[in-house]
C-alpha cells in the first residue's frame, strides 16, 4: 500500500515557499496592463511565469495557452486526469490585519494570511506538489495528468472556455477542481448574473459607488448627497446602521463581506444604503429595490425556490453605481435544479423599475453520488486519508470550474468546520490543511488514473 502522506512530506517546505511567492503577486484582473500576451493583466501573467519556471525545472511539460491558462503535464497513456485550479483572485476590500499580498505566516496560529491563500492559490500549489510527489516516485504509469491553472475564474471562467473551445483541448477522462469543500461536492447551483441599468432620477443623490465584484456581498457603499444634514440626522437617530462620514457630503455605509453564494452570512451595505437614501430623500424606487433584495433568498419578490439537495435560491446584490443620472445594479442569482431561471427573470423584470440585462448564465451541475464511479472513488480517497467517516458529499451554491469540464467535480480544499474567509478580508489558510490536502490530492490523482 502506498503511503501518500510519507511521499508528500518532503515537499512541505518547498510548497510553502512557492505559495508565499505566489500570494505576493497581486493577480486581480488588471485592465490597465492587458495586452495580447497578458489577456488578464500583468499579475496573472506573473503568476503563470512563476509556475512555468518551477514546472520546467521539475521536469514537466508546460503550455502557456495564449496567456489564458498554464497547463502543466506529465505521463503517457490514453486516460487523462485533470486538475483545474486558478491563479486570479478577487479584488481586496475590507479591513485586513496583515497586508493582503504579504503572504504573512502567523507562527502561533500556524496559518498564512493573504488574498488567494484559500481561493485558489493554496489549493493550486498543494495540487502541484501532489503531482510532483507522484512523478518523482514513479507513480504516474499508463495515464496522463494535466494541472490546468486558469487566469479568469473569478470573472466567469473565460480562461477555461478559451482552453476548451478555442484551443480545442481534450476533456478529462476524470477530473477535479480543488476549489470547494471536502469531502466532495457532487452538485452546484446554476448561476445567473443580471443587471439593472438605466436613467433613474434620484432626489438629492449625487453618486453611489458600492461593491467590487458581483459574487461578493458589498461591505462598503460610498454615497454623495446634496443635503447631507438630512442624511446625517437620520443616521444619528438609527445607531444600528454603521457608517463613517468621509467629508461634508460623502458617507460610507459599512457592512460585512461574504461569498456571493452565501449572502445571508454577510451584511450588504449597498442594500442598506438604498433603503436609507430612499427613506431620507423620498426615492421610492430605491426603497423598492431595498425591500425586494432585503431577503437574500427571494422571498420578498416571490421567487424563492428550494430543493432537498441544493437548498435555496440566493440573490446577491454585488455591485451598485449611480453617476450622472444613470443607475446600475448587478445581481448574482443562484438556483437549485427545480428552479427555471428564465421564469424567475421574467418575474423580477415585471416588478422592476428598470430594464434587466442578463450578463451570464451557467446551468446547474449534478452527479449522483451513489452511482457515479469517479465520485465514489474520490470519496473513498478522502475517507482513507483523513479517517473522517462522518461528513458526507454535498451540493453547494458556489460555482466552480467543474461546470466547464466533463467528468469533473469540486474536491476540497476547505476541510469540514473551517472558515477561510474567501472573498472577504483576512482570507487565510491553515497550514495543517495546506499540507494535509497534498496527500489527499496525490492519492486522488493516482486512484483516478487507475480507475477501471
Amino acid at each position: 500500500m502506498i503511503d501518500f502522506k510519507k511521499i508528500c512530506e518532503k515537499y512541505k517546505s518547498e510548497a510553502l515557499e512557492t505559495l508565499k511567492k505566489d500570494i505576493q503577486i497581486n493577480s486581480v484582473y488588471d485592465a490597465s496592463t492587458v495586452n495580447e500576451t497578458m489577456p488578464y493583466g500583468k499579475g496573472v501573467h506573473d503568476c503563470f511565469e512563476l509556475l512555468k519556471e518551477i514546472a520546467l525545472k521539475d521536469g514537466f511539460t508546460v503550455d502557456m495557452c495564449d496567456g489564458r491558462c498554464i497547463e502543466i503535464g506529465y505521463g503517457e497513456g490514453e486516460k487523462l486526469i485533470c486538475i483545474f485550479a486558478h491563479q486570479d483572485v478577487v479584488p481586496v476590500s475590507g479591513e485586513w490585519i496583515h497586508p493582503p499580498f504579504s503572504a504573512y505566516v502567523d507562527e502561533k496560529e500556524n496559518r498564512m494570511y493573504g488574498r488567494g491563500t484559500s481561493d485558489d492559490k493554496g489549493p493550486a500549489i498543494a495540487s502541484y506538489y501532489a503531482l510532483k510527489a507522484l512523478k518523482d516516485n514513479g507513480l504516474i504509469k499508463n495515464y496522463r495528468v494535466k494541472l490546468v491553472l486558469g487566469g479568469d475564474e473569478e470573472r466567469g471562467s473565460s480562461c477555461l472556455a478559451y482552453y476548451f473551445n478555442t484551443l480545442k483541448k481534450e476533456n478529462p477522462t476524470f477530473g477535479f477542481t480543488p476549489d470547494g469543500d471536502f469531502p466532495l461536492i457532487y452538485g452546484e447551483k446554476g448561476i445567473v448574473n443580471y443587471k439593472y441599468e438605466g436613467h433613474l432620477p434620484l432626489n438629492n443623490v449625487i453618486s453611489i459607488r458600492a461593491g467590487v465584484v458581483s459574487n461578493s456581498v458589498i461591505d462598503k457603499a460610498t454615497v454623495k448627497v446634496s443635503e447631507p444634514e438630512k442624511l446625517e440626522e437620520y443616521l444619528i437617530n438609527h445607531p444600528v446602521i454603521k457608517y463613517e462620514k468621509v467629508n461634508g457630503d460623502t458617507f460610507n455605509f459599512i457592512g460585512k463581506a461574504a461569498h456571493g453564494s452565501l449572502p445571508e452570512l454577510g451584511i450588504n451595505s449597498g442594500i442598506i444604503a438604498l433603503g436609507v437614501l430612499g427613506d431620507v430623500y423620498n426615492n421610492p424606487m430605491l426603497t423598492l429595490l431595498c425591500n425586494e433584495y432585503g431577503d437574500p433568498f427571494g422571498q420578498n419578490m416571490h421567487v424563492k425556490y428550494e430543493s432537498k439537495d441544493m437548498g435555496k435560491t440566493t440573490y446577491n446584490v454585488g455591485l451598485i453605481s449611480y453617476e450622472n443620472g444613470v443607475f446600475s445594479m448587478t445581481v448574482n442569482f443562484r438556483h437549485p435544479e427545480n428552479c427555471n431561471p428564465d421564469e424567475v427573470l421574467a418575474k423580477v423584470e415585471a416588478c422592476s423599475p428598470l430594464p434587466i440585462q442578463v450578463l451570464s448564465k451557467t446551468p446547474y451541475l449534478y452527479y449522483n453520488p451513489e452511482t457515479t464511479p469517479f465520485i465514489k472513488a474520490l470519496y473513498e480517497v478522502y475517507k482513507e486519508e483523513t479517517g473522517d467517516l462522518t461528513h458526507k458529499p454535498m451540493a453547494i451554491g458556489g460555482g466552480t470550474y467543474a461546470k466547464e469540464a466533463a467528468n469533473t467535480v469540486a474536491f476540497g480544499s476547505c476541510f469540514p468546520g473551517k472558515v477561510d474567509h474567501i472573498h472577504e478580508a483576512n482570507e487565510k489558510i491553515d497550514l495543517e490543511d495546506f499540507y494535509g490536502s497534498m496527500p489527499i490530492y496525490a492519492h486522488a490523482i493516482y486512484a483516478l488514473g487507475n480507475l477501471k
